[in-house]
């Protein structure tokens, strides 16, 4: 393999690391049917046992033990349409895969002799799949790309005082990611580019909240960034330059510390109102490496190690929400979420196609005496983002003479189902 394809083939993966965009950036805010028909506002409500993700200190509200399950079921929709200067810049492109689903599992214990409760909780924080047709003008920039994440979240919260909470509990995570491009811009003859990997990661997470009157609450909650260490393999082939082959190879990303804060009015018992300020720090997606572990010597790259530039912004989640409870158990609940867009311009991956983003959201809910089932339904847009400027962050989409510049657009729809058991 002589030096100019030896470094096409590493470089490959430059601007591929993303998986499907559902809120901001790939993050998956929505854990609970009760907390997304209030538009995620929950942090200073958390009032079941997915308080686990929302603000472990509100596990102190929950008495004896409760388990609580649902699933996310989602229909995604984001939009591509080329430049005008473009020969197929008349159409409109839209993914393969529209449906996905994902489950959530938390399950709490509260002492009855000490002011601790223990829980324990199994979600998503990030994830997805999304892949693109290959005569979209952007093949050699990214074609297909899929996370798949899981936490155990084990915490322990203490109540200080009768309005007082606090909590925390470790984070451990595993990832697996599948990445691909071209390295042309047209698909025959055969090309492609392929990474796919694994790995785990140990953080932490905390939370605080704060009752100093009856209708007013206030919850503040952090967990740390997780370093992930992907090991795996590449699979390429270009005919006739580059016959079918692969390498073991790892990369290097590190998911962000994530830190939100809000308040809860209730006028009445009858009312809960709150607002939200919800932080991930992309930032941590900035600058990273790709190594094939028996790299070809050269004199642009002779190690293998190959610098990755993505240079992702911390971004906002703005979020508020409104219950009305009803004397027979029954409740429903209204929310807003705004979602900034976390992909800048300059270094724009098809794979995370962020924007951004409106949620709308309604719900309801029944409480019984040992049983609960929230319903939610949720609606997401994204009006028309277009990228000019952007550079290809891989020498594939150089050679090929292709950016992910276009007009990006989004539209989602989705139902959340979860049910409790309190025992």
């Amino acid at each position: 393999m002589n030096c100019r394809v030896y470094h096409i083939v590493v470089l490959a993966l430059v601007g591929l690391a993303a998986g499907n965009a559902w809120a901001s950036g790939f993050q998956l805010a929505d854990q609970d049917a009760a907390a997304t028909a209030r538009g995620e506002a929950f942090v200073a409500t958390a009032d079941n046992a997915s308080a686990i993700y929302y603000n472990p200190a509100g596990i102190t509200q929950l008495s004896s033990n409760n388990v609580r399950s649902g699933i996310y079921g989602i229909y995604l929709k984001p939009t591509f349409r080329p430049p005008v200067d473009q020969a197929n810049s008349g159409q409109t492109y839209q993914i393969s895969k529209n449906f996905a689903a994902v489950p959530q599992f938390f399950a709490t214990h509260t002492l009855k002799s000490l002011p601790l409760s223990f829980g324990v909780g199994v979600y998503a924080p990030y994830g997805g799949s999304i892949t693109w047709p290959d005569d979209t003008g952007f093949r050699a920039v990214a074609t297909k790309g899929s996370l798949t994440y899981l936490r155990v979240n084990p915490v322990v919260a203490y109540q200080v005082l009768p309005s007082l909470s606090i909590g925390a509990g470790v984070m451990v995570d595993y990832a697996h990611i599948d990445l691909e491009q071209g390295l042309r811009s047209i698909a025959t003859p055969v090309n492609f580019f392929q990474f796919s990997g694994q790995g785990f990661s140990v953080g932490y997470n905390a939370g605080i909240r704060w009752q100093p009157l009856e209708q007013l609450s206030f919850g503040a909650t952090f967990r740390s960034s997780n370093p992930i260490y992907f090991g795996g393999q590449t699979d390429f082939e270009r005919i006739p330059i580059i016959p079918a082959g692969g390498r073991n190879a790892h990369m290097n990303l590190t998911f962000p510390l994530t830190a939100a804060v809000g308040v809860s009015y209730r006028p009445t018992p009858k009312w809960n109102l709150e607002l939200d300020a919800d932080y991930t720090d992309w930032n941590s997606f900035n600058k990273t490496s790709i190594q094939q572990q028996t790299p070809v010597p050269h004199p642009f790259d002779p190690t293998g190690k190959v610098p990755v530039t993505l240079d992702w912004q911390g971004s906002w989640m703005y979020e508020f929400g409104v219950t009305r409870y009803f004397d027979n158990g029954w409740r429903v609940s209204a929310g807003y979420v705004f979602s900034q867009n976390s992909v800048p311009n300059a270094y724009y991956t098809p794979l995370a196609a962020d924007l951004d983003r409106h949620f709308f959201s309604v719900g309801t809910g029944y409480q019984g005496g040992r049983y609960s089932l929230d319903v939610a339904y949720q609606v997401g847009y994204g009006p028309p983002h277009t990228v000019t400027g952007s550079a290809p962050s891989s020498t594939p989409a150089q050679y090929a003479g292709q950016t992910a510049n276009g007009t990006y657009a989004f539209f989602s729809q989705a139902v959340l189902l979860t049910v409790g058991l309190r025992f």
